[in-house]
């Protein structure tokens, strides 16, 4: 009986495909493996078979499956209902799960650029399909799958390009230049002639004459250990061999002639496996100890925990306890940070204690680097622990036993553009009870939510009050800018107290981090005259300024600017920067302090993996003085000599249109001035601000987040927010403003006619225009008591409908659940 597959492909299109199963592929096939299969016309795409069957579809004519990747599957059952889950639950496609969801390499595609490499040289004749690639290639060096697919009218074509990609004969441009192709390493052996004694010792006569020959022969002999009767010889590396004997490749060539010698390849695996010495574990102090106890009996009873501890309290070593506790019962351990700055400052302290036991996964590793720990987790030799920001939910568990959400309140958890829009804390409970594993979820300030569930008896709660070693909290300084400003006694940003005591912090030879919440030199600029200011030719926003590109670059589309010379609308010469990001900051304060040496810590700085590394290592071991930066610097990392921490504009942060925005200027506040005094003595928060009356100023400084709660809540309770209604927000996106607004009154009419007066809208969002598309949005506030299985496929239906209608073609829509 014909069997067939059905199959997701990373692309967001709602239901699955079924495939036909070549006959001799029947019995290879299994759900979860990767298989290469026509889309369309001319595509081929790398999908996943979920389910094999022997029920053709009735509504199309299936085609055959083009090749299959894989012997083991390469998504796990558990894993696979994990996606679903997602998918239904953020109402998104499985296509856009499995997009995000797998490392790039893992999925070849037809659309993709292949780029002919000129240095290639064969080693012998290659296949006959292959050579006509090349050939191709030779005339026209890059072209695109599809059409080498037409040119050399072959038919199953991805094979052909993996197998050229693997011996390096052509790379592939932008999303194909990251193909996983494993990591090789040349080695040496004696061919088979050579392998018995008596060849062997003809071989040396003969190479008498050729002193660095048989050097290099002798050298191998010894390396390998080849003399040792009944021992197979060791591998020798074709650079340990050059290096020990101080030969040149020319001498190892003469010796691969005179068939002595053969170089083999073997896959080593980019994954660093260091001899580490592991450290016991630190003693906890009694508060630590108390918490570790609390938590421990919370799961008793509960399968998530909230742990409040106040910052500098000591919460990882509390981590690292449980962790060292999970991995003891054979269970694994995923530990999630909201930034990669984190992970590099942590990754330390857990190599420490577990050595090659910790996997880090993130974004700025390479996607060979993620293919392999993909590899790594569905292989009997897996991670006990993996320690990685949000996409780290995707990777394949078999054994996981405890998940750590650290800084759990963070908004970097939650996924904002592509789908799924995701958020990795409620993500990772889900996955634990996936497994009947257990979640803590950790910070100095939690989401209003969270703290809500754990004080309504849905978590458990932890408190942990005391810093560690009894370090007292910062002293909070407020300065009122707005009356300094007007007096005239403010130097640039700077109030003269933050200046004196940054001076006092460098003549006692200690650190200063100075926060502002906005990277770039100045977020716009002015013309002084007619006031101009220069926008974006694809987004509703203006551009902002940085000076040390000499542009301006707008923070929505990546587009970047010249800077004028004169404004465009009337002429003048007189172009003013308008506020300060931290580009600005870095510039005063060098001019201000030009003996300190100076760090900054944003996006634009941070482009790289070792940009973060090598930002937090020089300020831990004390080669930077001051560190600027956004958002980034308050989360959670530890430095010892931190004496001084400026706010330098606090109002920044209150100032924005979302009802969140006091929460999580307390919560940036607070964390921020949490890496001031971290080890021996009191820090000092200077904290500017032009409404020091306010009273979230006023609980920022007495720390006090039992008030901000019961504030938050009953305002919260009053305006229908959560935790008590739970939030949907609908975004239309059209190029043309009229089609946008017909399709969102549409939109909103369906929405109303089955959910009532939940519907608010449509209305515009602050930036109403990004990348040339026409935005509109619909807020969903629905009670937490209605079935939201039930409301979720009325939104999926609407959706649908809006899209079919002739009207509204190019209509972008999607849902954004539980926005952040």
């Amino acid at each position: 009986m014909k069997k067939y597959v059905d199959v997701i492909v990373p692309l967001p299109i709602a239901g699955q495909y079924t495939y036909a199963l070549p006959p001799e592929w029947e019995t290879e096939v299994r759900m979860g493996c990767r298989v290469v299969v026509p889309f369309g016309k001319k595509k081929y795409y790398t999908a996943i078979v979920t389910r094999v069957h022997d029920t053709p579809p009735e509504a199309y004519e299936t085609k055959e499956v083009s090749e299959i990747l894989d012997k083991q599957p390469a998504l796990l059952e558990h894993q696979y209902a994990f996606w679903q889950w997602l998918a239904d639950y953020y109402l998104c496609t499985l296509g856009d799960v499995y997009k995000a969801a797998m490392p790039s390499g893992m999925k070849l595609e037809s659309e993709t650029l292949v780029v002919y490499n000129p240095d290639f040289e064969a080693a012998e004749p290659l296949p006959e399909k292959e050579q006509r690639v090349l050939d191709l290639l030779s005339a026209d060096p890059e072209q695109c799958v599809t059409q080498l697919e037409k040119a050399s009218g072959i038919k199953h074509l991805l094979p052909v390009i993996k197998s050229l990609l693997d011996k390096e004969a052509i790379h592939v441009k932008e999303e194909l230049k990251r193909v996983y192709k494993p990591r090789t390493e040349a080695r040496v052996r004696l061919t088979d002639a050579m392998s018995n004694e008596r060849n062997l010792r003809f071989q040396f006569d003969l190479l008498a004459r050729a002193p660095k020959q048989l050097a290099l022969l002798m050298k191998y002999i010894e390396l390998s250990g080849w003399t040792q009767p009944g021992n197979p010889p060791k591998e020798v590396t074709r650079k340990a061999l050059l290096d020990a004997a101080g030969a040149s490749s020319a001498a190892l060539n003469e010796l691969i002639a005179k068939k002595v010698f053969e170089v083999y390849f073997q896959e080593i695996g980019r994954l660093t496996q260091s001899n580490v010495d592991t450290l016991p574990l630190n003693t906890l102090s009694p508060a630590q100890q108390q918490a570790y106890t609390g938590i421990l009996n919370c799961f008793r009873e509960k399968n998530v925990c909230l742990l409040h501890g106040v910052t500098a309290s000591g919460k990882t070593e509390i981590y690292i306890h449980l962790i060292n506790q999970t991995i003891k019962t054979g269970k694994q351990v995923l530990y999630l940070l909201p930034e990669i700055a984190l992970t590099t400052q942590i990754t330390e302290r857990l190599k420490r204690v577990f050595g090659n036991r910790l996997g880090i996964y993130h974004s700025k590793f390479p996607d060979a680097e993620r293919v392999e720990i993909w590899r790594k987790q569905l292989s009997e030799h897996d991670y006990d622990v993996i320690l990685g920001v949000r996409s780290s939910v995707f990777l394949p568990f078999r054994r996981l036993g405890l998940v750590i959400v650290d800084e759990e309140h963070e908004n970097t958890y939650k996924q904002q553009e592509p789908a799924p829009r995701y958020h990795a804390r409620n993500a990772a409970i889900m996955l634990a009870s996936m497994f009947g594993a257990k979640t803590l979820l950790g910070t100095a300030t939690p989401s209003i939510e969270t703290y809500y569930n754990a004080t309504h008896g849905k978590y458990g709660l932890v408190t942990l009050t005391e810093r560690h070693q009894n370090i007292r909290l910062p002293h909070i300084e407020l300065v009122d800018i707005k009356e300094l400003a007007r007096k005239k006694y403010m130097t640039a940003q700077f109030s003269p107290l933050l200046l004196q005591k940054v001076r006092e912090a460098l003549e006692n030879k200690e650190q200063v981090i100075l926060f502002q919440n906005r990277r770039g030199f100045a977020p716009m600029i002015e013309c002084r005259i007619c006031g101009w200011v220069p926008r974006c030719k694809n987004c509703d926003v203006s551009l902002t300024y940085h000076k040390g590109l000499n542009q301006l670059t707008c923070h929505y589309c990546g587009y970047t600017y010249q800077v004028p010379k004169s404004c465009p609308a009337c002429g003048g010469t007189e172009l003013m920067n308008r506020g300060f990001g931290t580009e600005k900051i870095e510039d005063d304060i060098k001019t201000l302090f030009p003996e300190a040496r100076v760090a900054r810590m944003d996006l634009d700085t941070t482009r790289t993996r070792t940009a973060y590394e090598k930002i937090i290592a020089d300020f831990e071991e004390g080669k930077t003085d001051i560190l600027i930066g956004t958002q980034m610097v308050s989360k959670g990392l530890d430095f010892d000599r931190v004496s001084v921490v400026g706010i330098l504009n606090a109002d920044s942060m209150l100032n924005y249109p979302d009802f969140r925005s006091y929460e999580r200027a307390f919560q940036l506040m607070a964390q921020v001035a949490g890496r001031a005094g971290r080890k021996n003595k009191q820090g000092l928060v200077i904290l500017q601000t032009k409404s020091p009356d306010l009273p979230l100023i006023r609980q920022v400084i007495a720390n006090d987040y039992n008030r901000l709660y019961q504030d938050q809540l009953a305002e919260r309770s009053l305006f229908k927010y959560p935790p008590f209604y739970r939030l949907i927000y609908v975004y239309l996106k059209h190029r043309k403003e009229d089609v946008l607004d017909q399709a969102a009154d549409l939109m909103a009419t369906y929405l109303r006619s089955g959910l009532g007066e939940r519907i608010l809208g449509p209305d515009k969002p602050p930036v109403a225009r990004v990348q040339t598309l026409y935005i509109k949005k619909i807020v969903i506030k629905i009670e937490q008591t209605v079935s939201m299985k039930k409301v979720r496929s009325y939104l999926v239906q609407v959706q649908r409908s809006v899209i079919e209608d002739e009207r509204f073609r190019s209509l972008v829509v999607y849902y954004d659940v539980d926005p952040m």
